[in-house]
């Protein structure tokens, strides 16, 4: 239970530090609504869906005002979409048809988003992962609530060289088919390696097959409680930094099981996960960049950052895993470009490029998210990217993602405007030197050596 002084604790960090929960993920399976007939897979789909979370959003408001504590999100993560349309669809076309219906679903509902427009394609693609993927540009051009991710790579597998050149054309055509709105279907779909099966967080939620028929994933949010803290100890050592961290996370995290427990109570769905990581907004004081300046560097991207990264990291894990039963998703700090405004400033003032944002991901949780790039940057240096990623992920037995956008029409010196949570970018300049040979050769890198634990 959460004693008094907690409940004061907590309610500073809600008025004064941005204190909130980003999202209740209701993961829902999808595995009983195959069926070899379009409609009747869609039917199934979508009366599933309506059924299981018909008091989702509901639910969330209430203990909102009960308990006086921020849901920023409601959302729905679905069996990934391959696997349930494999039997139904004949061709991309036919996949649009499920995507229009997981949209219908989540209006019908009421959720923010809906997530699992997704393939697993880290060893090989099936015709139906191959249909998914190539269907992804148009699925997210005429939807509204749908998130896809394809994860391309794991540990155990090696990264798909064939998937990973496919992505960096969906990726340029996603960009092209939204292109009257700055690009923006490119920010509902991300690449991963080693993704898990309990993420919370979109674009990249999901719902594993290793999960049950459905189950309540939380995530929380307090960079800004952080920053807080640390600033009250700016001349103390790093152990005192690092303990300051780990209580602030344990605090963080309390708030998320509370709120996981009472909306499984109250939905009567198990709980599944409280999901750890710093996850920051456009608004000011709510940055995990300004805890990276608060720790000591004049901007992220200084040197230093990689390490200082690595602590925060770290010590957030350590903090959070003592204050709940379970730990999952990606648990750990994002750094996205555009839903941060000191990773924003940082990118303005040329402290921080994207071969920088790339050796922080080695580090923190996932990897190179929200990134505006020139809209005329090639579909083989996308997939160079992703594939750079994939590959840090692999070696590191950690999950990476890539979520970049080409914007069309812009170039390096200009910057978008995206809304709401996806905040605003510049847009960042890319190496221009080819890799058009290399991710065309085809095949898988293979896993690597420590890989082989059996």
């Amino acid at each position: 239970m959460i004693n008094l002084y907690e409940v004061s604790e907590t309610n500073k960090m809600i008025e004064q530090e941005n204190l909130d929960v980003r999202t209740i993920t209701l993961g829902i399976s999808l595995l009983d609504c195959c069926d070899g007939n379009l409609k009747a897979c869609s039917e199934k789909i979508y009366e599933k869906i309506v059924t299981t979370a018909k008091d989702l959003v509901k639910t969330g408001k209430e203990i909102e005002t009960e308990y006086g504590i921020p849901i920023v999100n409601k959302r729905i993560s679905v069996t990934p979409v391959s696997l349930v349309g494999a039997a139904a669809c004949r061709g991309p076309e036919d996949f649009v048809v499920l995507a229009k219906t997981l949209d219908e679903a989540a209006k019908t509902v009421g959720v923010n988003f809906i997530g699992g427009y997704s393939a697993l394609v880290s060893k090989g693609m099936t015709k139906a992962d191959e249909y998914l993927i190539r269907s992804i540009p148009a699925a997210l051009s005429q939807t509204e609530y749908v998130c896809s991710s394809v994860n391309v790579g794991s540990t155990k597998c090696g990264i798909n060289m064939d998937a990973v050149k496919l992505l960096g054309e969906i990726v340029k055509e996603t960009a092209e088919h939204t292109a009257d709105r700055d690009s923006l279907g490119c920010a509902k779909l991300v690449v991963f390696c080693n993704a898990p099966d309990d993420n919370p967080f979109m674009a990249g939620a999901f719902h594993g097959v290793t999960e049950e028929d459905a189950m309540i994933n939380v995530g929380v949010s307090g960079p800004g409680v952080v920053k807080e803290a640390l600033s009250k100890i700016r001349d103390a050592n790093f152990e005192v930094l690092c303990e300051t961290v780990k209580k602030t996370a344990f605090q963080i995290t309390r708030v998320g099981q509370l709120v996981a427990k009472e909306a499984s109570r109250r939905l009567g769905i198990p709980f599944g996960i409280i999901d750890l990581s710093l996850a920051p907004t456009p608004a000011v004081g709510d940055s995990v960049a300004d805890i990276l300046t608060e720790i000591g560097l004049e901007y992220a991207g200084a040197p230093g950052t990689t390490a200082a990264l690595a602590l925060l990291n770290d010590q957030v894990k350590k903090g959070g895993v003592m204050a709940s039963s379970y730990v999952g998703g990606l648990s750990g700090a994002f750094i996205p470009v555009s839903e941060d405004q000191g990773m924003i400033d940082a990118v303005t003032v040329g402290a921080l490029s994207l071969e920088k944002l790339e050796a922080m991901t080695c580090v923190c949780s996932v990897g190179l998210d929200m990134i505006a790039i020139p809209g005329s940057t090639t579909p083989a240096t996308i997939s160079g990217i992703i594939a750079d990623e994939m590959a840090i992920g692999m070696v590191n037995q950690k999950t990476t993602a890539v979520r970049i956008i080409p914007v069309i029409g812009k170039e390096v010196g200009e910057s978008v405007e995206f809304g709401g949570l996806l905040g605003h970018a510049p847009i960042m300049p890319v190496n221009p030197f080819s890799c058009e040979k290399f991710v065309s050769r085809g095949g898988r890198i293979p896993a690597p050596i420590h890989s082989f634990k059996n």
